[in-house]
C-alpha cells in the first residue's frame, strides 16, 4: 500500500509540475519609443515584468540618445570622465565589427547627419549640400575607439547614434535574462526585432510575419510572408515607415555614411536572421544601404557570418523577392506582391 501511495503521489506531482510549467505568460508595453511583446512558457508565478522593466531602464540609461542623463548622451555632449558600462561596450564593439566588415557602410557616427534630417535627438536643420559637406568630416567609425573604459573621439564634434542596433541588442539582453531563469520556450519582440526559442504552448513552432513595404500605414499591416523560427533572431529594416516629404523630395532615415544622403536603391526592405539580434539588426540596416546587388555579393563573400536573408525589392515598378536558401526552407506562407 505504501508503494502504491508513493507512486500515486509521484504521478500527481509530475502532472502538477507539468501544468505549472506549461503556462503561457505574456508581457507587453511601451519602451524605446516603440512597443514590446514577450511570451514565454513558465510557472504561473514566474512573471518577470518588474525585472524586464528594470532591464529597459538600464539600457535606456546607457544607450538612449533621447535621455540626457544616459551614457551616450553624456559622451555626445563631451562630458568629462564618462565611464561606459557593459551595455555600451557590447553595442559599440559589435558596431565596430560590422563597420569593418561592411567597409564603413554601417556607421554609428552618422549621428550629426541623422540629426540634420530630423531623425535624431536634436532639431531638424535646413538640409543642403553645404550643410551635408560640413558634417561629413565628422563621420567615420575609425574616428572613435574605446580605451580604459572611456570613448576616445578624434574630434569633439563626433557623435554616436546606436538606433540601428540598440533594439536588436535589447532583444538579446531580454532573451539572455529568460535563459538565466531556465526558460527555454519564448518569443521576445521589441519594435519588430525579435528572438524565438523552443516552442509555443501547443508545441507548435513560433511563427513571425514579415511586413509588406507600404508607406501608407493608415491601412494597417499587410504581411508579405510568414516564417517559422527557432533559436534564432530576426530583424527587418526598410525606408517605408520612417520618412518625410519636403519640397517634393523624400527623406528617409537610413543614411549612406559616405554621401550623407538617404540611401537610394531598389531595395525596399531587408530581413535578416542571425545567431543574435543585434547582428541581425545591424546587417539589415547595412543591406538597405548597399542595395540588392551589393548585398548579394556581400553575402557570397561572407558565408562565415551565417546570415539568412529575405529581400523585397523593386524591379520596373513590380515588387520582387530574393530569399537565401536556408531562409527559404523556413518560409511557411508567401502572399502575392504588387505584381
Amino acid at each position: 500500500m505504501k508503494c502504491i501511495f508513493l507512486s500515486t503521489v509521484a504521478i500527481f506531482l509530475l502532472i502538477s509540475c507539468k501544468r505549472e510549467i506549461n503556462n503561457s505568460i505574456k508581457i507587453s508595453g511601451a519602451a524605446q519609443g516603440t512597443t514590446y511583446n514577450i511570451t514565454y512558457l513558465a510557472g504561473q508565478y514566474s512573471n518577470y515584468r518588474e525585472s524586464i522593466d528594470s532591464i529597459f531602464k538600464k539600457i535606456e540609461l546607457s544607450l538612449s540618445t533621447y535621455n540626457p542623463g544616459s551614457i551616450i548622451s553624456k559622451i555626445n555632449r563631451n562630458d568629462s570622465d564618462v565611464i561606459v558600462d557593459d551595455y555600451f561596450s557590447d553595442v559599440f564593439n559589435k558596431s565596430m565589427e560590422v563597420s569593418e566588415k561592411t567597409k564603413g557602410l554601417f556607421d554609428v557616427t552618422v549621428a550629426p547627419i541623422i540629426n540634420a534630417y530630423g531623425f535624431g535627438f536634436t532639431k531638424k536643420g535646413k538640409v543642403n549640400n553645404i550643410l551635408i559637406d560640413s558634417l561629413l568630416k565628422y563621420i567615420g567609425y575609425k574616428k572613435v575607439r574605446l580605451a580604459d573604459g572611456k570613448l576616445v573621439k578624434e574630434m569633439p564634434q563626433v557623435m554616436l547614434d546606436f538606433n540601428a542596433i540598440a533594439q536588436g541588442y535589447t532583444v538579446d539582453v531580454l532573451a539572455s535574462f529568460l535563459d538565466s531563469k531556465g526558460i527555454s520556450n519564448y518569443l521576445v519582440e521589441v519594435g519588430g526585432e525579435l528572438r524565438a526559442k523552443g516552442k509555443r504552448l501547443d508545441d507548435s513552432s513560433w511563427t513571425v510575419g514579415i511586413e509588406q513595404p507600404n508607406e501608407d500605414i493608415s491601412g494597417g499591416v499587410t504581411l508579405n510572408s510568414v516564417i517559422k523560427i527557432n533559436d534564432k533572431s530576426l530583424a527587418t529594416s526598410g525606408n517605408y515607415k520612417k520618412f518625410y516629404i519636403e519640397d517634393g523630395k523624400k527623406y528617409a532615415h537610413i543614411i549612406n555614411p559616405f554621401t550623407g544622403y538617404p540611401a537610394k536603391n531598389n531595395l525596399l526592405s531587408a530581413t535578416v536572421i542571425a545567431e543574435n539580434c543585434m547582428t541581425a539588426d545591424a546587417y539589415a540596416t547595412s543591406f538597405m544601404v548597399m542595395g540588392l546587388d551589393k548585398s548579394k555579393q556581400f553575402l557570397s563573400e561572407n558565408k562565415n557570418l551565417n546570415l539568412e536573408v529575405y529581400f523585397i525589392y523593386d524591379e520596373n515598378g513590380k515588387w520582387k523577392t530574393y530569399t537565401s536558401e536556408r531562409f527559404q526552407e523556413n518560409l511557411e506562407v508567401v502572399t502575392k506582391t504588387n505584381e
